[in-house]
């Protein structure tokens, strides 16, 4: 009997059309998957950049704002800070500037009436502050802090400036009233200084908002007397001391009786603004009780 002899089992193997194919299909797959995930990236980032991109810039404006808004309060909380840090400056500086211009008001007054009682050294002063006037006619009449206590009296000289203001005309304890030389119905007996002409000065209240005063009754035969002349308290007044400058000479007009003259007279005081006062301590009696 013939030995059986067995056959060696075959190997299948794919044919290489069928690899070829599997292999074709799976990279056009493969190309297919990546177009379609390409595609849809593209796609999810066109609309992310469709809604996500306009929304984050919206929040970087908004954001961008409010720090730009509250930096700005922030620079106008500064700014005014600043500009109350200043104006509190300027105010102390105007205040300043107010005390050293009263300061200087003050001292001018005092170095006036400094130079005011050199020149009538001869007589005794006291000196006085106005605390109050005349309402209806400004320092037609006016009130000082000196009184009877300080050695005041009525019909003492008030002078200031360069020269005559007034009279005392009420006195208290601790106050005294002045009528001034420009006062409705005052009269002052007065000399042109160099001619020794006498004539009689006149208060006017409208004339002074002029600046000037009036005068009448002035004798000059000879011509003598010229715009400018000093005009001075005569010696034959019975209330004031003799001597103390009035004013000078603005204008001379002829009267109609031919024999006298009158016109203008400029004061040598601004009793519109008038502070300090020297008030002469001697009388005119007094004086001529002092000659005798």
């Amino acid at each position: 009997m013939a030995p059986v002899v067995r056959k060696k089992a075959e190997t299948k193997t794919l044919p290489p059309k069928y690899l070829l194919l599997i292999l074709t299909l799976l990279c056009m797959g493969m190309m297919l998957y990546t177009f379609t995930q390409d595609s849809a990236g593209h796609f999810m980032q066109d609309v992310a950049g469709f809604v996500v991109v306009p929304f984050q810039e919206g929040i970087t404006k908004v954001g961008t704002a409010l720090v730009k808004n509250a930096e700005k309060r922030k620079t106008i909380e500064d700014l005014l800070a600043e500009n109350d840090r200043l104006q509190a400056e300027i105010d102390a500086l105007n205040r300043e500037n107010a005390q050293l211009m009263q300061d200087h008001y003050e001292l001018s007054s005092l170095r006036s009436l400094y130079e005011l009682d050199s020149t009538y050294a001869d007589y005794d002063k006291v000196g006085a502050r106005i605390i109050a006037a005349d309402s209806g006619n400004r320092y037609s009449t006016f009130t000082i802090n000196k009184g009877r206590d300080d050695g005041i009296s009525e019909n003492m000289n008030v002078i200031a400036g360069s020269g005559l203001v007034g009279i005392v005309s009420e006195c208290g304890k601790n106050w005294s009233r002045v009528t001034t030389i420009i006062s409705d119905g005052s009269n002052v007996s007065a000399t042109v200084l160099h001619s020794r002409d006498h004539l009689i000065v006149s208060g006017d209240m409208e004339l002074i908002r002029q600046g000037m005063i009036r005068y009448s009754q002035l004798s000059d035969r000879d011509r003598e007397v010229k715009v400018g002349d000093k005009v001075v308290t005569s010696d034959i007044s019975d209330r004031y001391l003799p001597g103390i400058l009035i004013g000078y000479i603005s204008s001379i007009d002829t009267d109609s009786n031919q024999l006298t003259m009158s016109g203008q007279l400029q004061p040598v005081v601004d009793f519109e603004h008038l502070t300090d006062v020297l008030i002469i301590t001697q009388t005119r009696k007094e004086l001529e009780g002092w000659k005798e």
